[in-house]
């Protein structure tokens, strides 16, 4: 079975590879989850979030939206003290704050249909035969990141947006070789 290369590292990776990365997501809390995630790996690998993602869970609460807005000075210390996660204040601030966004944009769109509605509702389907060729970033990326700032969120970055958007299937970057590229 041929998988992109970057899943070959282990059996964590190749699990996540084949069943995680790139399948289209529509849910916001699994949306949220997976942004912030992503915030997280900025700077690091995905191998260490990866290790670290059912601590994440348990300490950011499953990641739930609204728990997570409400969170304060006393959650962050915890949170902060907590070695299974990234212990990066601006991060954790960065969830709090773009749980508060995600809920503001909820009043008037859902988190789903905001982020697909970029792409017409339609994975967008990289053409790569190569991992040197996936890029980092993409105009779609850039876009999405600008629209996420104006309406105030933190830490999203176009490099952290297109790896969202691998992530949660709204761009299939899986490449022509492997066999979830044509994942139908």
């Amino acid at each position: 079975m041929t998988r992109c290369g970057w899943a070959d590292a282990n059996q964590k990776m190749q699990e996540y590879h084949d069943t995680v990365w790139g399948v289209p997501v529509y849910d916001d809390q699994n949306l949220f989850r997976k942004l912030m995630l992503d915030i997280n790996q900025a700077g690091l690998s995905w191998q260490t979030i990866l290790n670290k993602m059912e601590n994440f869970d348990a300490a950011y609460d499953n990641f739930d939206i609204e728990t997570v807005a409400n969170y304060d000075e006393e959650k962050i210390l915890e949170l902060l003290d907590n070695p299974g996660i990234i212990r990066n204040r601006r991060k954790i601030e960065a969830a709090i704050n773009n749980a508060q966004k995600v809920l503001e944009l909820q009043k008037e769109i859902s988190l789903s249909d905001y982020l697909w509605h970029f792409t017409d509702n339609q994975v967008i389907y990289g053409d790569y035969q190569t991992l040197a060729e996936v890029p980092a970033n993409t105009p779609l990326s850039d876009q999405i990141a600008k629209d996420l700032k104006k309406r105030g969120f933190k830490f999203v970055g176009s490099t952290t947006i297109y790896a969202f958007l691998q992530a949660v299937g709204i761009v299939n970057d899986h490449l022509q070789s492997c066999f979830r590229y044509h994942q139908d």
